[in-house]
């Protein structure tokens, strides 16, 4: 099929074409370009808070104490050294010396005193507050 039945034109020939060019004007094409920017928009707020609890809880413990009971015992004998501080058991013996003056001296222990340590354990019960601490997020 002929160009012209198509319902196109024909080619023209390369010479009608240099002829024609040099009256028309060559007019160049822009492309187009696409630029994407990109910018922060608020679109909401979030508001973070603490709440703070507090509960009463009941603590026992089982305490311990140490105490100390003073008693004297009356020696009244004559010894020839002072006696050394000892201990019996649980209980610190400190002797106590007196001299007296007689045509001799002698050394008579006076008395003792014993100091004995008595531990002994109590229940002790109290009430304490403990506080606990929530985040709240609320959306603006």
């Amino acid at each position: 099929m002929a160009p012209e039945e198509q319902g196109q034109t024909p080619d023209r020939t390369e010479e009608e074409t240099k002829d024609k060019d040099k009256d028309q004007v060559v007019v160049r094409l822009h492309a187009e370009e696409v630029s994407v920017a990109k910018k922060q928009v608020v679109t909401g707020q979030v508001k973070v808070g603490t709440i703070t609890k507090e509960s009463e809880h009941l603590v026992e413990e089982l305490l311990e104490r140490d105490h100390v009971e003073i008693g004297r015992t009356a020696i009244g004998k004559q010894v020839d050294k002072a006696p050394e501080v000892r201990e019996e058991g649980d209980t610190l013996i400190i002797p106590i010396l007196e001299e007296i003056v007689v045509v001799e001296r002698r050394l008579v222990l006076k008395e003792e005193v014993r100091i004995r340590r008595v531990r002994e354990k109590q229940p002790y019960r109290e009430r304490v507050v403990v506080r606990k601490q929530e985040a709240v997020i609320t959306r603006l």
